[in-house]
């Protein structure tokens, strides 16, 4: 699993980094929300979750794990298109804001999960 996190958060950090460049020679930051959202949510979340999975979570529930990574993997993209296009004039916010709402959820969900699998850690055996 640590892979495939690691794997998403150079994408996510790729995108972010291509906005953010195009915002910088357009001079226009209207992203500036999804922007940060990329790279926080998408860069820095995705690669925290590929290091605990590395350090600590080896043996988690191979089912939570799964359930977590596709959590973060649905709303994290979902809730990135809509920010996009939000704040891009693309879609009104009566479109876009209960699919902002649930696609939140999602990934609230998916953080729970991973914190269920921090607290559920056996402790090394000494």
């Amino acid at each position: 699993m640590d892979r495939k996190y690691l794997f998403t958060a150079l994408i996510y950090g790729i995108l972010g980094l291509a906005l953010g460049i195009h915002m910088a020679a357009s001079h226009d930051h209207g992203q500036l929300v999804t922007h940060a959202h990329i790279m926080l949510l998408g860069f820095v979340v995705s690669f925290f979750y590929a290091l605990c999975h590395k350090l600590w979570l080896h043996e988690a529930n191979c089912r939570l794990a799964s359930i977590q990574f596709y959590a973060h993997q649905v709303g994290t993209p979902v809730l990135l298109v809509c920010l996009f296009l939000l704040y891009g004039h693309i879609a009104p916010e009566s479109i876009l804001g209960p699919l902002l709402g649930i696609a939140s959820i999602t990934v609230l969900l998916g953080m729970l999960a991973m914190a269920v699998m921090v607290v559920m850690r056996r402790a090394p055996a000494t």
